[in-house]
């Protein structure tokens, strides 16, 4: 990143809700991306009225994926998915560069109501047995590129960093936050809203053996006959954002900026541009027609109903779309 495009921390009108924040802190050769997240999560959680569980859980997936999809340097996709045994069986958050997100939940209600009263409701609890995969799409004409990792860990943000360490085998560190606010609108009536935050914290020093971790494969610390021995600055970094509240990731009075100086300022941490972030869908009546044209005519009048009409709703935004079967019958 280029000097002339850092920020001093503490500009007013910077950052905020919404806006991803890249970061470095030259000290210690970390590089990162932080995020608080509020009208946009909302949105996704508030159309769907997900039971608490399943809105934290895919709140987290909301803010894991923003925080890695920002970082893409070309217009595609990352989709960020868990799959699964348990009560929450499906996760998926839809992150298209530049800017917009999408997301959705499936599970098991009668499955999720007895986990609820059985209070068994830890994510890895409603997650299961399963995976979670990464999947970068640059497009037509492209190779979709994938990774997945077993959900091996009590929260996503323990399995996101299985999936860092072996797939990605960058020094990485995650940190997730979700919480619900209740407060009061302009007019006095009692609300309640959705928050996330999050911080993505990766070691990239500029000598490569400096990144070899003892829980990488060929990574046992051995090198040259004598152990290699965790670097001192990544230690120092993890130590750093482990410290960090769940309440911090989330609290609109600390911000991103202040937790990041809190963290950092005794080694110099650097921030650039935010990245702002939309609750957008990209579905369309045009797309769908297209997806029900490929349809048979058996299949058809099969969907339509009594009045000879196809709805579709989309699964992420909730958008429902309807057509004439005469519309998408095979010519």
């Amino acid at each position: 990143m280029m000097a002339e495009n850092a920020l001093k921390l503490g500009e007013p009108g910077f950052a905020g809700d919404d806006h991803v924040l890249p970061f470095q802190v030259e000290g210690l050769d970390v590089r990162g991306r932080a995020v608080q997240l509020g009208p946009m999560l909302d949105g996704i959680l508030g159309r769907h009225d997900y039971p608490a569980p399943v809105a934290r859980l895919l709140a987290e997936a909301i803010t894991l994926t923003v925080l890695l999809g920002t970082s893409l340097k070309f217009e595609g996709k990352l989709i960020v998915q868990t799959k699964g045994d348990g009560p929450v069986d499906l996760l998926v958050a839809d992150f298209a560069a530049p800017e917009n997100v999408r997301a959705y939940a499936r599970f098991d209600q009668a499955a999720l109501d007895a986990a609820i009263a059985a209070g068994t409701t830890e994510p890895h609890e409603l997650l299961g047995k399963g995976i979670l995969a990464f999947t970068i799409d640059q497009g037509a004409h492209t190779q979709r590129y994938q990774g997945i990792v077993p959900l091996d860990g009590h929260t996503l943000e323990e399995i996101a960093g299985v999936y860092f360490r072996q797939s990605e085998q960058i020094p990485t560190k995650v940190r997730l936050g979700v919480a619900e606010l209740y407060d009061r609108d302009a007019a006095g009536k009692a609300r309640h809203r959705w928050r996330a935050g999050g911080m993505v914290a990766q070691f990239l020093p500029q000598a490569p053996e400096r990144m070899r971790q003892a829980d990488l494969p060929g990574g046992d610390g051995e090198e040259a006959g004598h152990k290699i021995a965790d670097d001192d600055n990544w230690a120092e970094a993890k130590a750093m954002v482990e410290t960090i509240d769940a309440d911090e990731l989330t609290d609109p009075n600390v911000g991103t900026e202040r937790l990041l100086f809190r963290l950092f300022h005794e080694r110099g941490v650097r921030v650039y541009q935010p990245q702002q972030v939309f609750d957008r869908c990209s579905c369309s009546r045009e797309k769908l027609k297209g997806v029900l044209a490929g349809l048979s005519a058996e299949e058809i009048a099969h969907t339509a109903d009594d009045k000879g009409e196809i709805a579709v709703t989309c699964e992420f935004c909730s958008t429902t779309y309807r057509f004439e079967a005469a519309e998408v019958l095979p010519q």
